[in-house]
């Protein structure tokens, strides 16, 4: 059985804890700086600021900190779109606001990107894995607000797709690239003009 993040947490304690995500927050920024093949426990470590004991008390390898790591990211992005997008009751405004925190996220990490380009190779069950749990939980409250008559009947699991690579290729575009802190705003008005069209619902009137 797969131990979870949660009973890590309990069994490492919270100075453990602590320790455990400043290595995967170290392991961010090395991977993203040289690498999968050229990152090394070295290098991580010193910019942990831990020994490499310390290293092996937590992960096995540098694989299994990879892989580790692109979980860990997608834990946090998830959580960011979740806790934006529950603070409102439509289905559009939801989306919006989940678009916006994603856009945030990947502002602050940048590195998203690269780690999950990198991913692909190095750590592909992992990627499937980071896809496939943000389309679970797009479909399931699509298929909800289809349930509730929210949104006109269609295939929730396509439909989830299609925003997922939205919101993936608009933050690569205007975030990524460009080296924004935020999307720019007619950017964020406009990608919420499509996300409608993918709902099948009209836009809100703007307020005078």
């Amino acid at each position: 059985m797969t131990e979870t993040t949660a009973d890590q947490s309990r069994r490492l304690g919270a100075k453990g804890a602590r320790t455990r995500q400043r290595i995967l927050d170290a392991a961010e920024a090395v991977f993203v700086e040289y690498g999968y093949h050229d990152a090394s426990i070295v290098k991580i470590t010193e910019t942990a600021g831990v020994a490499q004991g310390t290293f092996y008390i937590y992960f096995p390898g540098k694989h299994e900190l990879f892989a580790e790591l692109v979980d860990d990211l997608n834990r946090r992005v998830r959580r960011a779109m979740a806790q934006a997008s529950d603070a409102h009751r439509t289905r559009l405004a939801a989306e919006r606001a989940g678009f916006a925190a994603y856009f945030g996220f990947v502002g602050e990490h940048p590195g998203l990107y690269r780690i999950m380009r990198q991913a692909e190779f190095v750590a592909p069950e992992q990627l499937r894995r980071h896809y496939d749990r943000i389309v679970s939980g797009y479909s399931s409250r699509l298929a909800a607000a289809m349930d509730t008559g929210e949104i006109p009947r269609g295939d929730p699991e396509l439909m989830a797709w299609s925003l997922m690579g939205l919101g993936e290729m608009v933050g690569m575009r205007w975030v990524l690239w460009q080296q924004h802190e935020a999307v720019p705003d007619t950017v964020l008005a406009g990608t919420g003009e499509i996300i409608a069209r993918i709902l099948g619902v009209p836009e809100p009137p703007v307020p005078d």
